[in-house]
């Protein structure tokens, strides 16, 4: 897929080889991407990345990864500080929405480009908030252990009860990236909730963080936390998960980055209220 625009914009396809130039750019924002997201994110859809170029330079980038034939997740939305304002964004995300075709598109929007996704056609459906501080001292809980290999189906399954759509490649690539950590919940032998951390540019990075209950949650979010006590984590929690928000304020994190949680459509139900952190703003 190629669009051209005024200034010789070229918009085409990006490839994982790309995404250093793009995390990059993410990074300089302040949006603490994980040091190792590429692979999982193109694990998904390798066609959903896309840069605009200037005389084979990159200044623009949106990502559009579809997942299945109903929903899609737009994020990566970076223009190049030097050349805003001049139309380059806008054309790469015409050019890459086009990706994902009659699918309900969600986004997490950064507060200063909300009221341009609205006349997108994108809804609120809530916030989401990031709470950063230092792990606190714990211990591993009863009932938490790291996740293997034998978990992933019923990783695979109870990670679908929670989105508005399936992504078992991605959660495959994600559960075993470079530096990823996995932690598994349970209760008689059935799975009540898993979380994920990883290094992030700026900080460690939960997510995502799914769980039955708050007792759960606290326990995988102690688990996760041991070994790193002292370290600066991060985690995305939607406003309307009031014992999200308690969790994280209960370990001393503070609100530090906020985002709008929009869509273009319906989605799927799904256990909302299990959501304690995103898996990651970049591909909902």
């Amino acid at each position: 897929m190629t669009s051209a625009a005024p200034h010789d914009l070229v918009v085409t396809q990006a490839t994982l080889a790309d995404w250093p130039v793009i995390s990059g750019w993410a990074a300089a924002e302040g949006w603490n991407p994980g040091l190792s997201d590429g692979p999982a994110f193109f694990a998904q859809d390798p066609d959903g990345f896309f840069l605009g170029r200037i005389d084979g330079e990159p200044v623009s980038a949106v990502s559009v990864v579809n997942y299945g034939p109903d929903h899609a997740f737009l994020g990566c939305y970076l223009v190049r500080p030097d050349l805003r304002g001049q139309g380059h964004g806008l054309t790469t995300w015409k050019t890459a929405l086009a990706h994902a075709g009659n699918r309900t598109v969600g986004l997490d929007g950064v507060v200063a480009q909300q009221d341009n996704y609205r006349q997108s056609g994108f809804r609120l459906a809530h916030r989401t908030i990031r709470f950063t501080g230092t792990a606190p001292e714990s211990g591993t809980p009863a009932g938490t252990r790291p996740a293997g290999p034998a978990d992933l189906a019923a990783l695979t399954a109870y990670d679908s009860a929670c989105r508005p759509a399936d992504r078992p490649r991605f959660l495959a690539a994600w559960l075993t990236g470079p530096g990823h950590r996995a932690v598994v919940r349970e209760d008689g032998g059935r799975l009540t909730g898993y979380g994920v951390i990883r290094p992030g540019h700026d900080t460690l990075r939960i997510g995502p963080l799914f769980a039955d209950t708050a007792d759960d949650a606290r326990a995988l979010f102690a688990s996760l936390t041991a070994d790193v006590a002292g370290h600066e984590v991060a985690i995305d929690v939607p406003e309307p998960n009031t014992a999200g928000v308690a969790l994280a304020e209960a370990a001393g994190f503070r609100p530090s980055f906020e985002t709008a949680r929009m869509y273009t459509g319906p989605v799927r139900a799904h256990a909302a209220e299990r959501v304690f952190g995103v898996t990651t703003l970049e591909l909902g």
